[in-house]
């Protein structure tokens, strides 16, 4: 009996496929990226719909901030905990720059420390065996009397580009994606992408809020998806764990 119970459970290890190999998906950014609480809502960060699009072998932890820099993320030891946690397999996102390009801000990081932490953040994730991914500050709604889009992030990308071209590093380029789909959708349509309420609209808000930064829920998931195509097109190893909709019949 021993024998043939020991012969079924060697059968079902060869013809039954090994589990997928846990991979934790690390964000560290700011509050574009961020998980919100109630009180915020319906401000969204895109961090949040986009964990919905994994499959079980994929564990999204999002640990970017509001207000945080690429310094401050540092400084407050919200970085180390991410180390200590790393493993092999492992991704890290890694999204700044709203606060570190404004001077008057507490956070403010000039241009040379900024290279540095990105350079910091790229080289301490592949010391632990897993895989950086840089993306440029998603674009914040802004246009000229034309129409046409203006960049609030220019500097700051540019840094982030240069840093992983010298660094070899995977680029997301969502400034410039972002950027593109506001101007597809247009100066005053692309104000359902963000949080913006009438007074009276939503309790959280009682005189209305006109934000430029912040995404609602739809302007969150679609941030997401440009996100997503992204790794599709160049984090091929990490797109095979993308959650594949299968239509209903």
């Amino acid at each position: 009996m021993k024998t043939i119970v020991a012969s079924v459970a060697l059968l079902l290890i060869t013809i039954l496929p090994p589990p997928g190999k846990k991979i934790t998906l690390w964000m560290i950014g700011d509050s574009t990226m961020s998980v919100k609480e109630t009180i915020a809502y319906p401000e969204t960060g895109w961090g949040m719909p986009f964990v919905y699009f994994w499959d079980s072998t994929v564990t999204v932890d999002n640990r970017a901030k509001n207000g945080r820099s690429t310094r401050t993320f540092i400084e407050e030891n919200r970085w180390k905990p991410v180390t200590e946690q790393l493993k092999p397999g492992d991704y890290v996102f890694v999204q700044f720059g709203h606060n570190d390009e404004v001077p008057t801000k507490g956070s403010y990081t000039t241009e040379t420390a900024f290279a540095a932490n990105l350079s910091r953040y790229v080289a301490e994730t592949r010391e632990k065996g897993a895989t950086p991914v840089l993306l440029t500050p998603v674009a914040r709604r802004k246009f000229d009397s034309t129409g046409h889009i203006v960049g609030t992030h220019d500097t700051y990308s540019a840094i982030v580009r240069t840093v992983a071209a010298q660094t070899h590093t995977t680029l997301i380029d969502l400034d410039r994606l972002s950027q593109d789909l506001l101007q597809s959708w247009g100066d005053a349509p692309s104000a359902l992408l963000f949080n913006h309420l009438k007074p009276g609209e939503h309790p959280n808000y009682p005189e209305g809020k006109d934000d430029n930064t912040h995404f609602n829920e739809l302007g969150a998931r679609i941030m997401a998806e440009l996100v997503l195509k992204e790794i599709r097109r160049q984090v091929p190893d990490l797109a095979s764990h993308i959650r594949t909709i299968v239509p209903k019949k």
